[in-house]
């Protein structure tokens, strides 16, 4: 026994493509229509705040509490 009926195994079938026609340029825009394309700087990832003394120096002091806190627990009553 099939999970589905078979008609909804069937892709639907795709819209029409469109045709709309091209938008005219208004005269008074077609200095800004001609302009070159900005190119947006791409943001800086996780890796990169990482990489932020601040930070770094903030893990480091966590992972030293947190090894004499272990070693506290292991080594001592």
């Amino acid at each position: 026994m099939t999970p589905n009926f078979p008609a909804e195994l069937d892709e639907p079938p795709s819209a029409p493509a469109a045709t709309a026609p091209p938008v005219p340029v208004l005269p008074e825009f077609q200095e800004l229509h001609e302009l070159p394309e900005v190119h947006l700087v791409e943001p800086k990832g996780c890796l990169y705040a990482l990489s932020q003394p601040p930070l770094m120096l903030f893990l480091a002091v966590i992972a030293v509490l947190l090894a004499v806190t272990g070693a506290h627990d292991l080594f001592l009553p």
